[in-house]
């Protein structure tokens, strides 16, 4: 850390200062695998056993939604075919919560008609897997978008910090113009 470019060659106390003030970003992502059939659910897990990941799963539409406002997953990888709801009905309710809505949603489904596909992007997933499901194809996905929710989180992070940070500024200013 100590090659950060906005420290170089200030002193270890500077240093350390600006890294207190950053925001920190999450240990570990989470993975929500929602799917009402047991075997499939542990294929997915087993595939993301390399992934530095905590996995939590979900057994139908409504225990996904109740699992992602309890787990906070950074992704879900969401079955279609589901009881209670559907994938589809699932994340077109994540995307409508604004508490929710940027969790990354991978559809995972045997279905693979254009019509689904379209459906599955109407509803608002982030990406489409089709069943059976390739190991390497699913973990460069699930690399790809984690990476993703993780740059976009700190790009968010990072707004927020330099808006406070032009606010004090300008408060301040306003401050030291009434003495």
């Amino acid at each position: 850390m100590s090659n950060l470019p906005v420290c170089s060659g200030a002193p270890k106390h500077e240093r350390d200062a600006v890294l207190r003030r950053m925001p920190l970003m999450a240990e570990k992502n989470r993975v929500l695998i929602a799917d009402d059939n047991q075997p499939n659910r542990e294929l997915l897990e087993a595939y993301l056993a390399d992934v530095d990941c905590e996995v939590e799963h979900a057994v139908d539409g409504q225990d996904t939604l109740a699992k992602v406002k309890s787990f906070h997953p950074d992704l879900i990888l969401l079955d279609v075919m589901m009881p209670k709801f559907s994938g589809f009905e699932v994340c077109q309710k994540l995307k409508a919560d604004k508490t929710m809505a940027k969790t990354m949603v991978l559809m995972v489904t045997a279905l693979n008609e254009a019509g689904d596909i379209e459906r599955a992007v109407k509803a608002g997933t982030d990406d489409f897997l089709s069943k059976p499901v390739n190991k390497i194809e699913l973990l460069k996905r699930v690399e790809n978008m984690l990476k993703l929710k993780d740059v976009t989180d700190e790009n968010e992070r990072l707004r927020r910090y330099i808006e406070e940070r032009e606010r004090r500024g300008v408060a301040a200013r306003v401050s030291t113009k009434g003495k």
